[in-house]
């Protein structure tokens, strides 16, 4: 009989070891969540150590990865997530086979009492049963194609979008782009108060400067102003053929001057000039109809992302809308320092 030669699993460092940045630069699935500057910016915001588990010998070019962060909190316990604050993260596998033979391996990693769980977030393939990972999350992911002309994108555009995006040109509203200082209060200023209205503290300021400090001129903090006064603003991160758009916020008393149309659709004209094929809108709750909406009316094509934990537990309905009921009229009655305070102290802990 032939002997099966069992395979073994590698902990890579993807933040030192080169064959990382090798294996995301020809992968075709890889994102700028598989970059060394996001894993860097959450390691350096968040103090997650970054580990990439593959089962190829440290000898050879790695032909197939999961990246993870390892996630240490004693509020919401030790987890290996692929990735914190990512929408989403493909293995950097070829097949469903290779995947479930990680997955496999992985879960020996899983020592029991150590980590609470192991979770990724991919984009085409699903683990299989033997895995023992189940879903755990489902979202919408809507994605703009933009390898047609300008023309033909503007003309796919709602007519609502349309409408605002001309609407911007007649009130004169000012873009600025770039990834300054001033330009991040303009943003934070804005995300602190569209925190509230989805009543839920802001992310920490230091997140954002990390991510200007790892990623550079690849990110961009694009603003609106009505005379001289910040009104909507995005911050989008570019990798490859592909432009992300990661954070939004606005003004919610300015919104029918079209603001938020101005910056989306200088970032489609931008990114279609640059030669990329695709914004990746993020993200949707799949009861948040509106959001939903909101990004297809900008062409956005849905499609479903599921996230998978081993072992799953099923997630009680009642204790989380609890908890967010509970969250909601502490952040209504909050002033802005204490919400700032607030998500300083708690996202390390739910990445």
């Amino acid at each position: 009989m032939p002997v099966v030669t069992r395979k073994r699993l590698f902990a890579v460092d993807p933040l030192r070891d080169e064959r990382w940045r090798e294996l995301i630069e020809r992968h075709p699935a890889s994102s700028v969540f598989h970059s060394t500057e996001w894993l860097h910016a959450l390691r350096s915001a968040y103090g997650y150590e970054a580990v990439a588990y593959t089962d190829c010998e440290p000898s050879v070019a790695i032909a197939s990865a999961i990246v993870f962060c390892r996630v240490t909190s004693w509020l919401t316990g030790r987890r290996l997530v692929s990735l914190p604050f990512s929408d989403h993260c493909e293995p950097l596998v070829g097949s469903s086979e290779e995947l479930d033979d990680l997955l496999l391996l992985v879960r020996e990693n899983l020592a029991p009492g150590h980590w609470k769980y192991g979770e990724i977030r991919p984009l085409g393939f699903e683990p299989g049963v033997s895995t023992g990972f189940g879903q755990c999350e489902r979202y919408f992911l809507h994605a703009v194609d933009l390898r047609p002309g300008i023309d033909e994108i503007f003309r796919r555009l709602h007519h609502s979008v349309q409408r605002k995006i001309r609407r911007a040109e007649r009130e004169a509203l000012v873009y600025e782009e770039g990834n300054s200082e001033q330009l991040l209060e303009h943003f934070y200023k804005l995300v602190v108060a569209t925190r509230r209205r989805q009543h839920l503290p802001p992310q920490p300021k230091q997140w954002f400067r990390s991510l200007i400090a790892s990623l550079g001129a690849n990110l961009k903090i694009r603003v609106a102003f009505k005379d001289g006064m910040p009104i909507a603003s995005i911050l989008t991160l570019s990798h490859k053929k592909t432009v992300t758009y990661k954070y939004g916020s606005s003004d919610e008393r300015m919104h029918p001057l079209g603001g938020v149309a101005l910056v989306f659709w200088n970032t489609i004209q931008q990114a279609k000039a640059a030669g990329c094929e695709t914004l990746d809108l993020g993200r949707s709750d799949i009861d948040n109809h509106g959001l939903a909406a909101f990004k297809e009316h900008w062409g956005g094509i849905r499609s479903d992302l599921r996230y998978w934990r081993y072992p799953n537990r099923p997630p009680s309905h009642h204790h989380s809308s609890m908890k967010q009921s509970i969250i909601g009229r502490i952040v209504r009655m909050a002033p802005d320092r204490v919400l700032i305070a607030a998500g300083s102290l708690l996202y390390r802990h739910i990445g």
